[in-house]
């Protein structure tokens, strides 16, 4: 058991600090060689056009699975894919306790039931305002406003004080569904002496306050009252107040609502099951989309992000088999573009202009917010809870540093600037990076998960540059070749900038290659493989400035 003399409590964040997304936090208090651990949220984050075929992209949990028997549990702040998506990959490696609120808890069985051979996980619930133990840390759930329901923040308690953990949040005076966020309990902790506030940056660079989710709802309404056609509304699945809104204003525009996309539908089961869609009308079936017409449809659909999959670039394709938009429609994007997206949104943008639709998005009207907080709410939380050290997370760089500045300004007298990877000692003494951990990025890839060298992800992004070609040599008994080389090429261009074929040029550069060496030296097939690829990807090189992946076979 910890001492006084001996005890240290310190955050090491594996992924969420320098980025956006991919939230993974521990907690740990004890002696340097015992300490007993928590895991605070475990998230995923999405894979851009470097990572070609990757289908999530994980934390690295090395550093804890090397003191697994430490390991206390695994406590959720709330089911978005950047805090607990990881939670079904990474959960058979950890095997720890999970807490969890009732929304996340049956997101996350409906997730698993969708995941050929995904892991049973069982999940403790806990509610808004409940208190629980996990290892030496008590932890009270905090209710606070954000994007989705049954948000917390974490006020984890341990002999060296307290720490708030806010997780992600806003203040919205008028939620759709709830919960505001909790100034009471906050401003009682601060009361009591708050040792750290580890705190959300992702707004950290916009000054005031947040609309409230009820004027995006009004601005909704608005939008949908003045449409012509068909109104089709893209949302993040899981932001059920925001649903909850497109739906409400489809009712008091006299509208009907069809629900597009899996996941968006899975999100409307969870909820409607734990009573957050009480009230409305019931949606309509994808079969009843030619019954309904054009002025009394509002269409709730997944693919913000530019997904190619999802129902807007299939409606933007015109690929779906009974529902379609046509010329004098309106297309809502009640979201925000996050980072590395931008492309693909812009071509399903672009395609639905040129089918005659009209584009509506934050900048035209009010129908988006983010769940997360401005300045001015920020200052408003260290009021409430005056703690002794600020650290800054959820964000990358220019975020983490606006809010330590905003921190330092407030009258926070430390603020710790950390990153994944760093161990940052909260207690005893100044808040000081102790140490640095093994953290980083791995790969779910199909059925399978792993570094980029293990799922092949560096080469894969070297095919996607310059293509592969295969190289079958076949010498005689007498080392002599047996025939021309078969060759393969995929990828590469057809012919040089005279004309000639590429693959004569690869063919004539084998043999050379196999020529160039002394017959009693050809003994050496490896030697003889090395030759030939060296060579083809020269002649590939010299005719078309770019160098393929080469694989020689050389057989006798």
């Amino acid at each position: 058991m910890a001492t006084a003399e001996n005890a240290e409590l310190v955050f090491v964040p594996l992924g969420g600090v320098g980025e956006i997304g991919m939230n993974f936090a521990l907690y740990g208090y004890g002696p340097a060689n015992a300490r007993e651990w928590i895991v605070v949220d475990v998230g995923v984050t999405f894979p851009d056009a470097s990572l070609p075929g990757v289908d999530l992209v994980l934390p690295d949990t090395r550093f804890i699975e090397e003191n697994i028997a430490n390991l206390r549990g695994i406590v959720i702040t709330h089911a978005h894919e950047d805090h607990y998506g990881a939670l079904l990959d990474t959960w058979p490696k950890l095997k720890a306790p999970v807490w969890m609120t009732p929304f996340g808890a049956g997101l996350l069985e409906a997730k698993r039931q969708g995941e050929q051979g995904a892991p049973k996980i069982p999940v403790t619930i806990y509610r808004a305002g409940e208190k629980f133990s996990v290892g030496p840390f008590e932890i009270e759930a905090i209710p606070v406003a954000h994007s989705i329901p049954e948000p917390m923040s974490l006020a984890i308690t341990s002999p060296a004080g307290t720490v708030i953990h806010t997780g992600d949040w806003k203040i919205d005076p008028a939620p759709t569904i709830g919960p505001m966020t909790d100034e009471a309990r906050f401003r009682a902790y601060g009361d009591k002496g708050v040792l750290a506030l580890i705190c959300d940056s992702t707004n950290a660079l916009r000054e005031g306050e947040s609309p409230s989710e009820v004027a995006v709802g009004e601005g909704l309404k608005g939008v949908i009252q003045s449409a012509k056609g068909r109104v089709a509304v893209t949302t993040f699945s899981s932001n059920v107040g925001r649903i909850v809104s497109i739906a409400k204003a489809a009712r008091d525009a006299g509208r009907q609502c069809l629900v597009l996309g899996r996941s968006l539908k899975r999100v409307i089961d969870v909820a409607g099951e734990l009573g957050y869609m009480d009230g409305l009308p019931e949606f309509i079936a994808e079969e009843d989309f030619g019954f309904i017409p054009r002025e009394n449809l509002v269409i709730i659909c997944t693919g913000s992000q530019g997904e190619p999959l999802a129902a807007l670039a299939k409606l933007s394709r015109e690929e779906m088999k009974s529902v379609s938009l046509t010329a004098g429609d309106t297309v809502v994007f009640s979201s925000r573009t996050i980072p590395g997206n931008e492309k693909g949104i812009l071509e399903i943008k672009n395609r639905l202009i040129d089918l005659g639709i009209k584009i509506i998005e934050d900048g035209d009207a009010l129908v988006h917010v983010s769940g997360h907080p401005r300045r001015s709410e920020l200052r408003k939380m260290y009021q409430w809870v005056r703690p002794q050290i600020g650290v800054p997370v959820h964000g990358e760089a220019a975020h983490l540093v606006a809010q330590g500045s905003l921190m330092s300004v407030s009258g926070i007298g430390q603020v710790a600037q950390v990153r994944d990877g760093d161990m940052l000692r909260l207690y005893p003494g100044a808040a000081t990076i102790i140490d640095q951990v093994p953290f980083g990025r791995i790969y779910k890839d199909g059925r399978l998960i792993g570094t980029d060298q293990a799922m092949g992800i560096r080469d894969r992004r070297k095919l996607s540059f310059a293509g592969h070609v295969a190289v079958n040599v076949v010498l005689d008994d007498k080392y002599e070749l047996a025939g021309d080389p078969d060759l393969v090429a995929i990828g590469v261009a057809e012919a040089d900038a005279r004309g000639e074929s590429l693959e004569d040029l690869m063919i004539d550069a084998a043999i050379g290659a196999v020529d160039s060496i002394p017959r009693q030296r050809r003994r050496d097939l490896d030697l003889v493989q090395e030759a030939v690829r060296r060579a083809v990807r020269g002649a590939a090189n010299e005719a078309w400035g770019k160098k393929p992946l080469v694989t020689v076979f050389v057989t006798r």
